[in-house]
């Protein structure tokens, strides 16, 4: 019997500060080299917006409030499945700093987050409400 492959739940951040949102650099696969928005996997037991928080810090140093739940976006990728929850995040400290999978981390203008993301549904989560 062969084991089914399942969904990754998986947690993404826009952090906004001003009119300006945070990006990331991604340092791994999938999708290395690409700009796009904090997040990652969620922890076995961990809640869904703590997983959203820790992430942000963990690649970026940056700390934020969950503002509210943008949307729930399916990725598949490689072969794999993703199920991506897509937070909105206000700043409250720290300066951008890539660390953890993340190769750059900064805060720019949504106008120059459009021009740099190019998967469609990161750039309709980055468009402000």
């Amino acid at each position: 019997m062969t084991k089914q492959k399942r969904p990754l739940a998986c947690v993404g951040v826009v952090c906004r500060r001003g009119n300006d949102v945070l990006l990331i650099k991604r340092g791994r696969e999938p999708l290395k080299g690409k700009w796009s928005i904090p997040g990652g996997k969620i922890d076995f037991g961990e809640a869904v917006r703590d997983a959203a928080l820790r992430e942000l810090k963990e690649e970026t140093g940056v700390e934020g409030r969950i503002t509210r739940l943008i949307d729930v976006v399916d990725s598949i990728i490689d072969g794999q499945h993703y199920v991506l929850i897509d937070f909105e995040a206000e700043w409250v400290s720290g300066e951008p700093v890539a660390d953890d999978d993340a190769a750059a981390a900064e805060f720019v203008p949504v106008e120059e987050a459009m021009r740099r993301v190019s998967w469609d549904e990161t750039r309709r989560v980055i468009t402000p409400a």
